[in-house]
């Protein structure tokens, strides 16, 4: 039986065919564009096929996504943007039936011992082109799996998470998705997606577009400028932000005027601070709502509404909100004992993408909830740093260092010390000339000693993973090798 996600967005692409649906380097694609390109990558995968795509931002790109849904297949995310290697690596490993791509991806990426069928896709009005293997693949049965979704990888390599239909559909329909009534025409309205299709957040907003059958700008990546060039054009009534393109747009020369229109920003996918969401909102006069999500929920638990932010904002900033989407939280001892308000330890979750029957699920997330539901993210447990005793969070560093005015950007990680156990260490990206000793001495006002970072290091730009997340596993990295060697 076609679940309610692929019917939905069967009916969107049926809607109006002639209307606009993606804008993509100042070209606009039709639904019947998109929809047509969509149903012939279906109709040449199957019912229930797992369907490796090599995941880029493009619009056709979009209707390979849509395709494989619409046939109840499964979509396993490739990212072809880490490094011809690792890719061959991750295609050879996964050894999948079918995989989709752009003709240059296929010929370099795919190994010549994977023994799988490419469908070689082009732009929106090229047919795809299948190329079989030595033998086509075998019909597969549903497996309710939607996406195999990559992680972040913040802390080491990517893994895959698999995203049901369910998940997918409470995420972007509502709880009640297999009643929800269907769009009656093409919204007037135009959104912006900036984020990776490698990442949750990109297939996310895509999804949520397709099921309000709303047209949108699709970037390549967040760049200041394209972004605010669409902004401008379409005055959007509400943009999505991950904190390192919010800390850029709010350090532009960008003003209220340029962002007319915007009533809401949403932020996620990594740390905010209260001080840079105020700052964007002084500067713009636009509210920054938070939120907390994760690729395993299929999404966000937790996040502020307008409604909240109004009320609660001047006594709960730097909360995430509260529970959402039918969401539970609550925070546990190392032992597991329940705690009560105010009370910090490790957050569960019931996410409500996963159901009535879903069990709680333990993150590594630091955490308290006050006793209006409100959820603060404290730091992750397995990134705490032990400096002779003392624990430092990594976050709560980065933070420090992120207030600062020169600081574009920080990510602070543990250095392994034979003394004391593990020293903080910082990388910096700076908008404008700070001495690590001008930051050293900032710091000073703010942490307490054994918190200050040992070493900050200057970059040019902080090595992120394709969600805005700084990668701290290459950060890790960076820190290994001694400092004289790194100036060489």
């Amino acid at each position: 039986m076609e679940h309610p996600l692929s019917r939905r967005i069967a009916t969107v692409l049926n809607l109006d065919p002639a209307a606009r649906a993606i804008e993509y380097r100042d070209q606009w694609s039709s639904w019947g564009d998109v929809g047509a390109l969509s149903r012939a990558i279906a109709d040449a995968v199957g019912p229930g096929a797992e369907v490796g795509i090599m995941l880029r931002n493009t619009p056709s790109h979009v209707a390979a996504l849509l395709g494989v849904l619409l046939a109840g297949g499964t979509v396993v995310v490739v990212n072809p943007s880490r490094g011809d290697e690792r890719a061959r690596a991750d295609i050879a490993a996964l050894s999948l039936p079918w995989l989709v791509g752009t003709a240059a991806d296929i010929e370099q990426l795919t190994p010549p011992t994977v023994s799988t069928t490419a469908l070689v896709i082009g732009d929106l009005h090229t047919t795809p082109e299948v190329r079989a293997a030595r033998s086509a693949p075998d019909a597969s049965a549903p497996t309710g799996v939607a996406v195999r979704m990559l992680t972040s990888g913040t802390t080491g390599p990517p893994k895959r998470v698999d995203l049901g239909y369910d998940m997918l559909a409470v995420s972007v329909i509502g709880t009640d998705f297999a009643n929800a009534t269907d769009p009656s025409g093409i919204s007037a309205g135009v959104a912006i997606v900036s984020a990776p299709l490698v990442h949750i957040g990109g297939v996310y907003r895509v999804l949520q577009c397709v099921a309000e059958a709303r047209p949108f700008v699709l970037l390549p990546r967040f760049e200041l400028r394209t972004w605010a060039d669409a902004v401008r054009r379409h005055r959007p009534k509400a943009v999505s932000l991950v904190p390192a393109a919010l800390r850029t747009v709010l350090h532009s020369d960008l003003g209220p005027d340029d962002l007319a229109g915007i009533r809401v920003v949403t932020s996620g996918t990594a740390p905010l601070s209260a001080d840079d969401a105020d700052a964007f909102t002084e500067k713009f006069g636009i509210p920054v709502l938070t939120s907390y999500a994760a690729t395993e929920f299929g999404g966000g638990v937790a996040g502020w509404t307008l409604a909240d932010h109004r009320r609660y904002w001047s006594a709960k900033r730097g909360s995430v909100g509260r529970a959402g989407l039918g969401a539970q939280l609550r925070v546990v001892s190392d032992q597991g004992a329940v705690l009560g308000p105010d009370q910090p330890g490790l957050l569960e979750v019931k996410p409500g993408q996963s159901g009535p029957a879903a069990d709680w699920v333990r993150t590594t997330d630091l955490a308290r909830i006050d006793d209006d539901g409100f959820l603060w993210i404290l730091g992750r447990a397995d990134q705490a740093i032990i400096r002779g005793g003392f624990k430092v969070l990594p976050d709560d560093v980065r933070a420090a260092l992120e207030s600062h005015p020169a600081v574009v950007g920080a990510a602070v990680v543990g250095r392994a010390d034979a003394r004391l156990g593990g020293l903080p260490v910082a990388m910096v990206e700076l908008r404008e000339a700070a001495s690590t000793a001008e930051l050293v001495e900032y710091l000073r006002n703010r942490l307490t000693a054994y918190e200050i970072p040992v070493e900050i290091a200057v970059v040019d730009a902080i090595p992120r993973t394709p969600s805005g997340k700084a990668d701290l596993a290459a950060v890790r990295e960076y820190f290994i090798e001694p400092a004289i060697d790194r100036v060489r």
